[in-house]
């Protein structure tokens, strides 16, 4: 198979979708590897290293779109790399639809066949390739928070942590799934005080061994996200429904009964956001203030850490990447149920069931289509 590797343009993207040893794997097996010029280039990889480990190299990313049966990215394709895209052609990328209407419809009309990270699960029911993201965005959540709250940055002037005779900062999580976990390890190793709601019982015993009483864990309910939201210095939007748009559990009336200078950190806002007020931001200007309450919603924060994102990502997706490769789409994807989970638009149909009914669109079962 032709497998073809386009360089990120969204800003300040800088991972790529294969590094060299993964592109090795492939080539290894007589596939065919197509890496644009500099793709690799923001994680210290040239593309000597790619040539190296049997790529071609194109000129640009309308060569890799043009040739390639399979495009492998990590963010989801922006207006002009959709626009590329071929009936029957593979692509393997983080998706979030279910936010993204325009998105969603060009991917429909294009008759080209896209799998998302985000769905793809696992024999125990988990999301391993965005586990990788989620660990890394948990992490970062917590030094973005901490960073938010200086004075410089429109927070309230405290250190997370504290100093010895004054309290450290009250970080509240939204979610106890892999961000979440992540987040409360981060927070709790800076010396914060922190609490972790969740409305999963099994999911509050887990994180109760791991953090062995240290942690606060509380059942989500809707009294207890509220009165914790405005008790927070830092809250961090960590909930997650596989595929689907994050609820809204900080409305916009809860700010004005928050903290002035309290900071919220919206991780889910590549699925819409957990607050009202949320609004996707960059890199480049990551916060900004909505009634006294600082807004961080940068919708790559694993972007910032490329090298070990990009590292952390491939581990996850060469398995499938190989299969994909090997197989086929249709033999790849009914080798494995979870695998199959991923696939949410195929030859013009949306098999994605959260999708579908985020934008009220058709849904067919990705089954069907094997």
């Amino acid at each position: 198979m032709q497998v073809g590797v386009p360089k990120e343009i969204k800003i300040h993207e800088y991972r790529v979708g294969m590094v060299p040893a993964s592109v090795r794997e492939l080539t290894s097996r007589g596939h065919r590897v197509l890496v644009e010029t500099g793709a690799g280039a923001g994680i210290g990889f040239g593309d000597d290293a790619y040539r190296a480990a049997g790529a071609d190299i194109a000129a640009n990313a309308a060569e890799v779109f043009a040739t390639a049966e399979l495009i492998v990215k990590v963010k989801e394709p922006q207006a002009g790399e959709r626009a590329m895209l071929r009936a029957g052609q593979l692509l393997f990328t983080y998706l979030h639809l279910a936010p993204d209407r325009p998105q969603t419809e060009e991917l429909l009309a294009s008759g080209a066949i896209a799998i998302a990270y985000e769905t793809v699960s696992d024999k125990q029911g988990g999301l391993p390739l965005l586990a990788p993201m989620s660990e890394v965005a948990g992490r970062m959540a917590v030094q973005a928070g901490a960073r938010a709250l200086e004075k410089s940055q429109g927070g309230a002037g405290i250190l997370l942590g504290g100093v010895p005779g004054v309290a450290p900062a009250k970080v509240v999580v939204l979610g106890g799934g892999v961000v979440g976990a992540n987040a409360a390890r981060m927070a709790l190793g800076l010396h914060a005080d922190v609490t972790v709601l969740d409305r999963n019982i099994d999911t509050l015993r887990r994180l109760d061994r791991e953090f062995g009483g240290v942690v606060k864990l509380i059942y989500a309910t809707q009294e207890a996200t509220e009165r914790l939201i405005l008790q927070a210095d830092l809250v961090i939007g960590a909930v997650l429904l596989p595929g689907a748009a994050a609820p809204k559990l900080i409305r916009r009336e809860h700010l004005a009964q928050m903290r002035p200078g309290s900071v919220i950190v919206d991780v889910a806002i590549d699925q819409g956001g957990c607050a009202e007020t949320s609004r996707p931001t960059t890199h480049d200007n990551p916060v900004y203030v909505v009634d006294g309450i600082v807004h961080y919603c940068v919708a790559n924060m694993p972007g910032a850490v490329a090298r070990t994102s990009t590292f952390a990502l491939n581990n996850a997706t060469l398995p499938y990447i190989v299969k994909l490769a090997d197989l086929g789409w249709r033999a790849a994807l009914r080798s494995d149920a979870g695998f199959l989970a991923g696939l949410n638009v195929a030859e013009g149909k949306l098999t994605c069931k959260a999708v579908a009914e985020a934008h009220g669109l058709p849904f067919h079962e990705a089954q069907a289509l094997l």
